[in-house]
């Protein structure tokens, strides 16, 4: 039986994360090569072992997604190795905790940079590679329930992720008509990367979430692998709520 995503290429940004790490090697496992990128490439070598498990191709690269030339040439450079990269998720993220009264503008622009900056590079210049050569591809953008919900002490991360949804749907409208499907993955609390607690912590937390329990960055990585099925040909302009019911209660615990 044919995997579902043979032949295709995806690339991560933010792959060396605990939720970037298992979109791709949930991408893998379904047939997709695999192209991560990160601002260091110093601990690599276990992912990729682990996407070559799968018996397919991979490689990780040093990129700054706030940089548009950085990011341009290295899809450039997947394309040459790889081939042109047809699921595209934009995972890169950061959150500077501190409220409107003691932010700094550089850390303002630094969320800002990261988070909606960096993934419109990436989106944007894959989405023109596939419009140019003519194929269809899926896009998804890692947000957050902080696009909808006040979360006092990371103002500048809600901000950033309710300018990613926008950006998502804009980006929807426009690429329909070339067969790219674009959509937003919006987790509430992760117990992985920029959400990673301790067991006391996740009990606490547990207890304040409808579901009671976090997810798990493979709970992430299964919705993405979900929308960039080529079965799915009318998700789009869509974001994928998985929260586990904590926009129900309208505050964060």
């Amino acid at each position: 039986m044919t995997a579902p995503l043979n032949s295709q290429v995806a690339v991560i940004t933010g792959g060396l994360g605990g939720i970037g790490s298992a979109i791709a090697l949930e991408l893998a496992r379904r047939g997709a090569d695999i192209a991560v990128c990160d601002l260091s490439t110093q601990n690599a070598e276990p992912l990729l072992s682990a996407v070559r498990a799968f018996n397919r191709r991979c490689r990780c690269d040093q990129v700054d997604v706030t940089d548009a030339g950085a990011v341009r040439a290295w899809l450039t450079t997947v394309t040459d190795d790889l081939g042109v990269p047809t699921l595209i998720v934009a995972n890169a993220g950061t959150a500077n905790a501190g409220a409107l009264g003691v932010l700094e503008p550089q850390e303002w622009r630094r969320d800002l940079a990261v988070n909606l900056d960096g993934a419109l590079y990436v989106a944007m210049y894959a989405a023109r590679a596939l419009v140019a050569v003519r194929r269809p591809g899926r896009i998804v953008f890692i947000g957050s329930w902080a696009a909808t919900q006040v979360h006092p002490a990371i103002p500048t991360y809600c901000v950033s992720k309710a300018a990613v949804r926008m950006l998502m749907r804009c980006m929807a409208t426009e690429y329909a008509p070339y067969g790219i499907l674009v959509n937003e993955v919006a987790p509430g609390y992760v117990n992985s990367g920029l959400g990673a607690v301790g067991a006391e912590e996740e009990q606490v937390l547990s207890r304040q979430i409808p579901v009671g329990k976090l997810a798990s960055a493979r709970d992430v990585a299964l919705q993405v692998a979900w929308l960039c099925d080529p079965g799915n040909e009318h998700v789009t302009g869509t974001t994928v709520l998985m929260d586990g019911g904590l926009s129900l209660i309208g505050r964060p615990p």
